[in-house]
């Protein structure tokens, strides 16, 4: 291909249009991501293997946590998140928050405020959406309905 050719298809790629960084500053990157990010097949496998330093946080309403969420995690709704009621939440853990999938951003509301009152935090990619797709178990929580007579 001569040099031309190569020119021209690097102007028609949008992947080529811009030079990929160096290795380097590409393992740097990618590593960081990795502070900041899980996903369900990380989270699913410290939760099987008994892991004790992840507390895993529902960030969404008390109604879709109750429809279905991961086992053993609790709810903290993100508009509810302050220092009080995270005052019984260990300082010792990495918290791992979530919420429904790439559509929805209660997981980094909550990350925001966490990490605002000294929390360590990871965001699990792709929420319960994720969590489905890879077939992982889903907790429920039954509702108590209360009728007027």
């Amino acid at each position: 291909m001569s040099q031309s050719e190569s020119q021209s298809l690097i102007h028609r790629s949008r992947v080529l249009a811009h030079s990929p960084a160096d290795p380097l500053a590409a393992n740097n990157h990618f590593r960081s991501k990795l502070s900041f990010e899980t996903d369900p097949s990380d989270v699913y496998q410290d939760i099987t293997n008994k892991v004790t330093g992840i507390l895993v946080v529902d960030a969404r309403t008390p109604d879709a946590y109750a429809r279905g969420h991961v086992p053993g995690a609790i709810n903290l709704p993100h508009r509810t998140i302050d220092s009080s009621t995270t005052a019984s939440l260990p300082r010792d853990m990495v918290i791992v928050t979530y919420c429904d999938g790439v559509f929805c951003n209660a997981s980094t509301k909550a990350a925001i405020k966490l990490t605002g009152l000294g929390f360590k935090v990871k965001e699990m990619l792709d929420g319960m959406d994720g969590w489905r797709k890879e077939g992982y178990p889903v907790e429920e929580t039954v509702m108590q309905m209360t009728t007027s007579r």
